[in-house]
């Protein structure tokens, strides 16, 4: 956790005072950071499942 990038974040970007940015969970730290407002990475389970639900089976991938 790089706690003095968060820090300048908080206390010089966002202009909370220390009580202020110390009472924050990280939560709502990071929604006020406009962080995770995107989709979040498709993951290796993920790719299986879309691996498994939509299968190549059946694609002749030789090289000729």
């Amino acid at each position: 956790m790089d706690w003095p990038a968060l820090m300048r974040a908080g206390l010089q970007g966002l202009k909370l005072a220390p009580d202020q940015f110390w009472a924050l969970s990280p939560a709502e730290l990071q929604l006020m950071l406009g962080a995770g407002s995107g989709r979040a990475p498709l993951l290796r389970d993920g790719l299986e499942a879309l691996m498994n639900a939509y299968p190549d089976a059946g694609k002749d991938t030789t090289d000729e």
